[in-house]
């Protein structure tokens, strides 16, 4: 089965510095049928303005990776932790028992990023911050692990939970199969591009929510860059 999410279909926000929309219910954003896709909790597609940002506030037992499209966001916590991830890169957040954190676009022009939370395994632990270079150029015409809880997949940013987030590009006209597992669910997004996901075409920013479907074949109807959560 795979569901089409427009991105026409997704809730929305404009705070003027930054304009959101909402994969699933958010904010002031509340759809019964849009809660989340397994542990996948929210899925936030981001401009922010350059010179503004999210000031500091409070996460508790979360996971939370952040895909950066377009210019970079600068990270500040509570734990003294400091960083610039850029475009095509990725951070990742294990809130545990407890952060405070600030991310603000510094840069002269706007930032572009998804902001992906999945629900940990457990509740608590020590909280954590990490992020890494992903070139984009190492990803042509294959999936490559951006962040994971499963194992023998060290490479990747470590989430507490089994699952894992991946990305690929993909030259028109390429096809990408990938395996699901049984029980599991995926979520495709093109961050560029369009796909057809056996036979179902999905657009730039569209969401597609994905179960019961052993391989997923992914052909590019235009030069694509696509980013997946895999998860329970």
């Amino acid at each position: 089965m795979i569901e089409l999410r427009a991105f026409d279909t997704l809730g929305g926000a404009d705070h003027g510095w930054l304009r959101a929309r909402h994969h699933f219910s958010f904010s002031d954003y509340q759809d019964p049928a849009r809660m989340n896709w397994g542990a996948l909790r929210v899925w936030n597609d981001d401009a922010i303005q350059p010179n503004t940002g999210f000031p500091p506030h409070a996460h508790q037992d979360m996971e939370i990776i952040t895909y950066v499209l377009e210019g970079a966001i600068s990270h500040q916590d509570s734990l003294g932790n400091q960083g610039r991830t850029a475009a095509g890169d990725v951070q990742v957040m294990s809130a545990g028992s407890g952060i405070r954190h600030a991310e603000y676009n510094l840069e002269p022009g706007v930032t572009r990023l998804f902001q992906i939370w999945i629900l940990p395994a457990q509740a608590g632990g020590a909280p954590s911050w990490g992020a890494r270079p992903f070139p984009r150029d190492d990803r042509a015409g294959r999936f490559v692990t951006l962040a994971s809880g499963l194992p023998g997949e060290d490479e990747a940013l470590p989430i507490r939970t089994p699952g894992r987030v991946l990305g690929a590009t993909l030259p028109a006209g390429d096809t990408l199969d990938y395996a699901l597992a049984p029980g599991r669910r995926a979520y495709l997004v093109p961050a560029r591009g369009s796909v057809e996901v056996n036979g179902v075409t999905v657009g730039t920013r569209d969401g597609a929510a994905i179960t019961d479907e052993p391989v997923l074949r992914i052909t590019a109807r235009e030069d694509a860059e696509l980013v997946m959560v895999d998860t329970l």
